[in-house]
């Protein structure tokens, strides 16, 4: 299965899980999980949350960002990936001066 995100209509949600700003995504949704293709702005957050029933694997494209999880800060640069287990929680953070642009997996389990 192929999925096209530049086919996908892009989506502005502001304050993301009570995060700053507003993240831009396109997403594909079934009742497996998402995939979806994110950008942050400068200084715009997705909040911390928890995943209670789902995983979730944030594979960084481009800019610079850092991720807190698990009460630690880790740094994030193009390559990096993140990974939050089920019954975790974490937050994505732009603190860079460009967009943080990720593809996001989240696995229903």
């Amino acid at each position: 299965m192929l999925i096209d995100f530049n086919a996908i209509p892009e989506t502005v949600v502001p304050h993301m899980r009570d995060g700053e700003k507003e993240v831009h995504l396109r997403k594909y949704q079934d009742e497996l999980g998402k995939i979806m293709r994110g950008k942050l702005i400068p200084g715009a957050t997705i909040g911390l949350h928890v995943h209670e029933t789902s995983s979730e694997v944030i594979y960084i494209l481009s800019g610079k960002g850092k991720v807190l999880y698990e009460g630690a800060y880790e740094p994030l640069t193009p390559g990096a990936c993140h990974y939050c287990p089920k019954g975790k929680g974490h937050s994505l953070i732009n603190d860079g001066d460009e967009d943080l642009e990720f593809l996001a997996i989240i696995p229903e389990q």
